[in-house]
């Protein structure tokens, strides 16, 4: 099995760690879009254009036959689009997890991180008014602007980085938000840092095993087997942070793609 997934750098590969746990028998065609990132400050028409090149390329260079788009920026502008243009593509999208912290919660109270375009997207509103409307919750919202970029550098440790955090999160922290969601793949990277500044015991919550299993039951429809070896090819558009992707994959090789153009 020809899987493709993208996101706008290295952020989805925190789903392509999921995946090595659950998905056997494929090759995973990874591109980091680091050219155009961070999709987060981009318009809705920049990150469908992004996507549906990517998707091309994906397709003629390498054959998919599923893809993740493993950006909950890019599913909100791209993925009706994607799924109209290519119907017969296995194609799963990303959605914060506000399912599974509305199962985890015990105050009620629920952050969410995520970055401005899915904060402001409509596929977000509509989770939030299936999930969420009539229900006694109480949402804290933070668009993290400049957050992808400090993990991307690895400057999370940064005092820069640690003003801002402590900004964003010391509403939720006093206000005792138990159940945190990591709306960007990108997130769970800072995880750690995210932890330590809540300092509640906050149950911090991504998409990355619930996309690996929905991947795997879609799979299976078209009748993989899921047994062999997994193969990962990385590959960036732009500069990437090569001792992030070590720490992540110690024995992965990325390969420099270039800026992919539109056929």
């Amino acid at each position: 099995m020809k899987i493709g997934v993208f996101d706008s750098g290295l952020g989805g590969l925190t789903v392509v760690q999921a995946m090595l746990g659950i998905i056997r028998d494929a090759d995973i065609f990874y591109v980091a879009d680091t050219f155009n990132a961070p999709y987060g400050e981009k318009t809705s028409k920049e990150i469908l254009d992004y996507s549906l090149k990517i998707t091309n390329y994906l397709i003629v260079q390498y054959q998919i036959e599923a893809l993740v788009v493993a950006c909950n920026t890019a599913t909100s502008a791209s993925i009706k689009q994607l799924r109209k243009k290519y119907p017969k593509l296995v194609i799963i999208g990303t959605e914060p997890a506000v399912k599974s912290a509305l199962e985890l919660t015990k105050t009620s109270k629920i952050g969410v991180l995520a970055t401005p375009a899915t904060l402001s997207g409509d596929k977000y509103q509509c989770l939030l008014d299936n999930l969420v409307k009539g229900r006694d919750i109480k949402l804290y919202e933070q668009a993290c602007a400049g957050l992808v970029e400090h993990i991307e550098n690895d400057t999370l440790k940064s005092e820069e980085s640690l003003r801002l955090l402590e900004k964003w999160l010391k509403p939720m922290r006093e206000a005792k938000v138990d159940s945190m969601v990591l709306g960007c793949t990108h997130y769970p990277l800072a995880r750690k840092v995210i932890e330590d500044i809540m300092d509640n015991g906050v149950k911090c919550i991504d998409s990355g095993h619930a996309i690996s299993k929905h991947l795997l039951t879609r799979l299976k429809e078209q009748g993989h087997k899921n047994e062999g070896k997994l193969t990962l090819h990385l590959f960036h558009t732009g500069e990437i942070n090569q001792i992030l992707i070590q720490k992540l994959f110690p024995y992965v090789c990325s390969e420099y793609i270039g800026k992919i153009e539109k056929n």
